[in-house]
């Protein structure tokens, strides 16, 4: 925490920007309530740092305002950092906030909660489930694979998948994904055609049966290629997924409580991200090893080494 007090305090003063107010989260609160009073203060720009559950309470906070969000790799896990491309360095995610872009993006809410990246029933919620945070800690992204490894043999979930309010779609499937923007952990790109700024959501329904299956997916995902075998996708501004049996659930890489339904509508352009430019790219990770560059300076100054 230090340590990242004293990247953002230094980022700051180097631009010629005032010092920052500090709000610590809490168990209890893990970000929303303390972001609420910081724009209730006049915030203009909210750094956030933490894992997948303080950025999805920021996020949730924020949405709707004109008070920019910067987000800081930090915790056992960063979907919204990782499709920034910020990697593990806090040092760049400053320097996006200062000298970066600004964009206007989409987010996806469910209930009370919004999220950035992506929501998920089934086999990805059962993955997050299945990894240790002393897992996490240790291996980061990598921690995930052992968690799916245990669950790849499971059954299919039946599932009833409606969009804009049209005709359900039955399916046997492992997983459905409803994703604003299209990476994983460790910077896979599983929705290729994601434009967080497009008003809908992209829904990835996967039904692999087999561990052949689960190879040929994978393979697909880890080389690039456009058309993912076993997985089919739609866009939607409402995704409503209905399942037979209560099944685990996910927010952003962070776990919400299991269930037998996740009902999503998209809310176009709610959230004001710091993002690397150029800001109109709908990759939001265009150009993140500019950023990088431009913060060696701060690193150095700020480095615990000396």
């Amino acid at each position: 925490m230090e340590f990242l007090r004293s990247v953002i305090g230094e980022g700051l003063a180097m631009a010629g920007w005032p010092a920052p107010v500090w709000h610590e989260t809490t168990v209890a609160d893990p970000g929303r309530g303390q972001a609420e009073q910081a724009v209730r203060d006049g915030a203009e720009l909210i750094f956030v740092c933490g894992g997948d559950g303080t950025v999805m309470s920021v996020v949730t906070a924020v949405a709707g305002s004109d008070v920019a969000l910067a987000v800081l790799p930090a915790g056992t896990g960063n979907l919204l950092a990782a499709n920034l491309g910020l990697g593990d360095d806090p040092a760049t995610g400053v320097v996006v906030a200062l000298e970066g872009g600004r964009k206007r993006i989409d987010v996806g809410v469910t209930g009370d909660r919004c999220f950035a990246v992506m929501a998920g029933i089934g086999f990805d919620a059962r993955m997050l489930e299945g990894t240790s945070e002393r897992a996490k800690k240790h291996l980061g992204w990598l921690a995930y694979v052992g968690g799916g490894l245990k669950h790849l043999r499971d059954r299919p979930m039946r599932a009833r998948i409606v969009l804009d309010g049209g005709a359900p779609k039955p399916r046997r499937a492992r997983t459905v994904i409803v994703g604003n923007v299209g990476r994983l952990q460790g910077g896979l790109r599983l929705l290729s055609r994601a434009d967080p700024a497009d008003g809908k959501l992209d829904v990835a329904i996967l039904s692999p049966n087999n561990l052949a299956h689960w190879v040929r997916l994978a393979w697909a995902v880890m080389s690039r290629r456009e058309r993912i075998p076993l997985m089919e996708t739609f866009t939607a501004e409402r995704v409503e997924i209905y399942t037979r049996r209560t099944q685990p659930r996910q927010l952003d890489g962070d776990l919400i409580e299991p269930g037998r339904a996740l009902r999503i509508h998209v809310k176009p352009q709610a959230l004001l991200l710091c993002v690397p430019r150029p800001d109109g790219d709908p990759d939001l990770a265009y150009d993140a090893g500019a950023a990088a560059e431009a913060a060696k300076g701060l690193r150095v100054r700020t480095d615990p080494a000396g």
